[in-house]
């Protein structure tokens, strides 16, 4: 880890850092423009692919997509022949912005305990983070951030990867609720059931708050479960008609079951997270209509995943599981193209392996606005210079929100400063 610099080292790691934020913010009169990106191959996701297709953007959302859409006058053109066009990627346990993770185990993402579904790592986010510019390059518009450490670490946010401050990255600040079941033994006094009743019970505890609040408040109930605080947090998951998702993070077959049961017991939207194993129960997944998120390049078995493969993600999908791809590898979260990939190498489809980092975790996590080429949908898009799975091409436009952002990052300046040496 590099502790500090002299001279152009440190003067130029502070210019790449005004540049970048300074490419990312504009004032309202920018934003209102329309961009026409026309003659590229355009792959909605939602539908089937557009041979010289055009997408118009106005102030900051798509106006329309197609192969004969008329651009108003004073738009600005793209010309993006020969290239690919796609929604911008959207990654489901992104680390961009949150520190440096594995370096002394410090990361922005967790906070000691092991109950604290209140907690969000929202203000962790540092939007100069060199980590924010480096994952655009990879294609990747959205970052789901997940809370990490303990039984329940809290909820999932969302942001676009473009801003000055959190206020203009925030897509989302409760995106989901993340159960983590295989890290639940400790929490559960050694044992998975155990860790089975103390959900219950601090759900149950959960649902009786909520009708029993002013009680509460009185002193005139039983000692619940958790704080108040914690309690309301998981109401969202609990109640109402458009429930907050849960992602049940669960490699090993039991772990999995047990949360697919919890779902049944509670009416819970759930996503599994990691579903190692999910490939021996698939079938038993797929009919509880939970999507998986897997991590395809996991196959070195662990003692909560004996029976990893590299083909999870094809296994899922041929079961008849919504697949999701939540993996980057050693390289960071731009390479998360490369894992989907690495997916298609093994058996998944070309379409659905775009699906899966694009229109499928945003309709998992209730993104809504994001995830397709689609009339009305936040303009999140990137030109590429061809197939977006393939190691030989490069995003050449990616637009955030209707902005186009930039792609320099520390190893563009880097390369720039000493591609020409001085004369000797």
């Amino acid at each position: 880890m590099r502790t500090g610099g002299r001279g152009d080292g440190r003067t130029g790691g502070f210019a790449l850092a005004v540049g970048i934020l300074l490419s990312t913010v504009a004032g309202p009169a920018l934003s209102a423009q329309s961009i026409a990106i026309t003659g590229g191959t355009v792959f909605p996701v939602s539908g089937p692919k557009i041979e010289r297709g055009t997408v118009l953007i106005t102030d900051g959302k798509i106006t329309a997509v197609g192969a004969n859409v008329v651009i108003p006058a004073g738009a600005r053109r793209v010309d993006a022949t020969g290239k690919w066009v796609t929604p911008g990627l959207v990654f489901l346990g992104s680390d961009a912005g949150t520190g440096v993770g594995s370096i002394g185990g410090f990361s922005e993402s967790r906070v000691s305990g092991d109950v604290n579904p209140s907690f969000s790592p929202a203000e962790g986010i540092d939007p100069l983070a060199l980590t924010i510019a480096q994952t655009r390059t990879g294609g990747v518009t959205t970052g789901i951030i997940l809370p990490g450490g303990g039984f329940l670490p809290g909820r999932a946010i969302t942001i676009d990867l473009a801003g000055d401050n959190l206020e203009t990255m925030l897509v989302s600040r409760a995106t989901a609720l993340v159960i983590n079941f295989a890290g639940g033994k400790d929490a559960g006094g050694g044992s998975r059931a155990g860790a089975m009743n103390r959900l219950r019970r601090l759900f149950d505890d959960a649902l009786t708050y909520q009708r029993r609040k002013l009680e509460y408040e009185r002193g005139a109930t039983q000692e619940l479960a958790a704080p108040a605080k914690e309690l309301e947090a998981l109401l969202p998951v609990l109640t109402g008609t458009s429930r907050l998702p849960v992602i049940a993070m669960a490699d090993r077959v039991l772990d999995i079951q047990n949360a697919l049961r919890l779902a049944r017991e509670y009416k819970l939207r759930m996503v599994i997270g990691g579903a190692a194993e999910g490939w021996v129960v698939a079938k038993e997944i797929a009919a509880a209509g939970t999507p998986v998120a897997v991590r395809p390049l996991q196959d070195i078995p662990t003692f909560d995943a004996l029976r990893s493969r590299l083909d999870i993600a094809t296994l899922m999908k041929e079961a008849g599981t919504e697949v999701i791809i939540a993996q980057a590898d050693a390289g960071g979260d731009r390479n998360l193209r490369w894992v989907a990939g690495n997916a298609v190498r093994n058996g998944l489809g070309w379409d659905d392996a775009l699906k899966a980092v694009t229109l499928a975790p945003a309709r998992a996590m209730g993104l809504t606005d994001r995830g397709s080429l689609e009339a009305g949908k936040v303009a999140n898009v990137v030109v590429w210079s061809g197939d977006p799975l393939d190691f030989a091409s490069v995003p050449e436009m990616v637009f955030i929100r209707g902005r186009e952002t930039s792609l320099r990052t520390r190893e563009t300046e880097l390369l720039e400063k000493y591609r020409t040496l001085p004369p000797k």
